[in-house]
């Protein structure tokens, strides 16, 4: 059973799906994994980092409406950013969602000590994904999932990041053979 979204939600996606290729756009199979993986983990305060047009936002926001959870984004580039931010009005979802426009690395090293994350979403720099984790780690609950796309479309660029992953005690990890790659990494 494929998820059930409002017609809005459905129609914006279907628009963004055909200029995937141009906006770096997860795939609809990652993006319907994801939202599962919030709703069965009841997250209720998710990251994503690299929010493009939206699209993933989308499936992370539907999803956290259900739990009562919110969605902190990152995007370096205001032009697509603010392409997300309208679609997040037309589906409903910004009154749950704080986009942040910046540097990932600057944004995650000024993150108060206090705000903590029981979802992360890593879809920006692909060489920047280790630094990423290790700005982030800090900020995570004791029972996290932590996500990131294009693992095996980019392999070599995000090596790094797969290895502090695997030599990391506190993590259960696999990659699922989605499209691009998707790493999913358990701490509970």
């Amino acid at each position: 059973m494929d998820i059930i979204l409002d017609e809005t939600t459905n129609n914006v996606m279907a628009e963004l799906e055909k200029t995937q290729k141009e906006f770096w756009n997860i795939a609809r199979e990652t993006g319907v994994m994801l939202n599962m993986f919030i709703k069965m983990m009841n997250v209720q305060h998710a990251i994503e980092i690299g929010t493009s047009n939206g699209y993933s936002g989308l499936w992370l926001s539907k999803a956290l409406k259900e739990t009562g959870g919110h969605l902190t984004t990152i995007e370096f580039y205001e032009k697509r950013q603010s392409v997300a931010i309208e679609n997040f009005k037309t589906c409903g979802v910004n009154d749950i969602i704080t986009p942040v426009q910046g540097s990932a690395i600057m944004i995650l090293e000024n993150l108060p000590d206090d705000q903590k994350f029981d979802f992360v979403f890593i879809d920006a720099n692909k060489s920047e994904y280790i630094k990423y984790f290790n700005l982030i780690k800090p900020h995570l609950t004791e029972k996290c999932m932590i996500t990131a796309d294009n693992i095996l479309s980019h392999a070599q660029k995000v090596q790094p990041f797969v290895d502090a992953i695997n030599e990391d005690d506190e993590f259960q990890y696999e990659i699922l053979n989605l499209p691009a790659g998707l790493l999913v990494a358990y701490r509970g």
